[in-house]
């Protein structure tokens, strides 16, 4: 299904007085516009510049098209449970620089697989699209913007499908949305990233141990790659390339015995371990994808201490990685992604969402974004040029 383009259906018209100057009557004249009802919500885990859309989103709607805007409290939750707030000019200013979201967000409110609790305390995936659908007609939405990564944009998918007119932002650290170069929240993760990997180097060097370090992504080693070249880390795992163990256990003794007495590890938390797969930390029914992924950063160290005889300690940035104020980059990511959103809603091009191609923000389906992950191909040239000076994929 393409991105349909058509005229907003829905219009509230309120007037208001314009005195008719060049008569010189006095009398009043009444003008009529037509005030669009916007809907916006951020879904899935936060991550830092969702504020600087929720306000390039809020400004020129209410500034240029005298649009009202809804904020949708904690994601499709908050669709599903009909909690809102009108949104003004005081609610979206000052918030460019503050990370999370001023609305709210949960990765657990997949309106089509939504965990209700039953009287005796056990857990119930049901379907509340009705819900959903209610609601943003009750609000007299004429428009949804929704601001997340592949689970947002496929809730998106399916709620246009329902009749709903949706426009969407690619949101995520881990840069795993396709149709987009890249996605915001991204650039903060692997500086934050980044700069743990440069603290690690000096007491992995002043210890002489080996430093793993474990980051976000899931199935995606967008961030592990980066952070990993950028910090000069001597082995990078990521899910895309299998590993061997000899082959790590080989570069850290190699390295140890040159004199070079420390060794630095980033891994992907969706990294597959040899004969045992990817790590799982644990499983919630309550989300789509039950799964969460972690400890992976713990079973390598484990495995370099016992096998390669060399000290190892292990570091999970975590939530970290999600937190605090966005980068400069972000920040302008965000803000120019927003600015499209509304520009997209007002054209009335739905089922679109916007994205970053060659540096221009441009308009792609929603439907082709979700078409599949977008991965880290083994031979990308960000990884061609961190083995061209040395780093290890656990793979040679």
């Amino acid at each position: 299904m393409r991105a349909t383009s058509k005229p907003i259906e829905r219009n509230i018209s309120v007037q208001h007085e314009c005195t008719a100057h060049a008569t010189g009557s006095g009398e009043n004249e009444m003008a009529t516009r037509t005030t669009m009802r916007v809907g916006i919500l951020t879904g899935g885990g936060d991550c830092p510049g969702l504020n600087a859309v929720i306000r390039a989103v809020a400004k020129p709607a209410m500034n240029e098209h005298n649009a009202r805007i809804i904020g949708i409290e904690d994601g499709f939750e908050g669709l599903v449970e009909g909690r809102m707030r009108e949104l003004t000019n005081r609610d979206v200013s000052g918030i460019l620089n503050l990370g999370g979201t001023i609305l709210g967000t949960s990765n657990k409110g997949d309106p089509w697989h939504y965990p209700t609790e039953k009287v005796d305390g056990s857990i119930e995936i049901v379907d509340t699209s009705h819900r959903v659908l209610r609601n943003y007609r009750r609000w007299g939405l004429d428009v949804l913007i929704a601001i997340g990564g592949d689970g947002t944009m496929n809730i998106c998918h399916q709620c246009g499908q329902l009749g709903m007119n949706i426009v969407g932002v690619p949101k995520t650290i881990d840069n795993d949305l396709m149709s987009t170069d890249l996605t915001f929240g991204h650039d903060t993760a692997v500086h934050i990233a980044t700069e743990a990997i440069d603290r690690l180097h000096t007491t992995a060097s002043s210890h002489h141990r080996v430093m793993v370090i474990e980051v976000m992504g899931r199935y995606a080693g967008w961030i592990a790659l980066s952070a990993g070249l950028a910090g000069g880390a001597d082995i990078i795992l990521i899910p895309e390339i299998p590993f061997r163990w000899d082959s790590i256990f080989r570069k850290v003794r190699e390295r140890s015995f040159q004199g070079k007495r420390f060794s630095i590890v980033c891994v992907g938390e969706g990294a597959q371990c040899p004969d045992v797969g990817e790590i799982v930390k644990s499983y919630d029914v309550k989300r789509t994808d039950a799964k969460q992924l972690g400890g992976v950063g713990e079973f390598v160290a484990r495995r370099i201490t016992e096998d390669a005889d060399l000290e190892t300690r292990v570091t999970v940035l975590g939530h970290l990685q999600r937190g605090g104020s966005p980068t400069a980059f972000d920040r302008i990511l965000a803000t120019r992604l927003g600015a499209k959103a509304i520009e997209l809603a007002a054209q009335g091009q739905f089922g679109a969402m916007a994205a970053l191609k060659a540096n221009d923000i441009v308009s792609v389906p929603i439907e082709e974004a979700i078409s599949q992950l977008k991965l880290v191909p083994p031979d990308h040239q960000i990884v061609r040029a961190a083995r061209a000076v040395g780093t290890s994929f656990g793979d040679e």
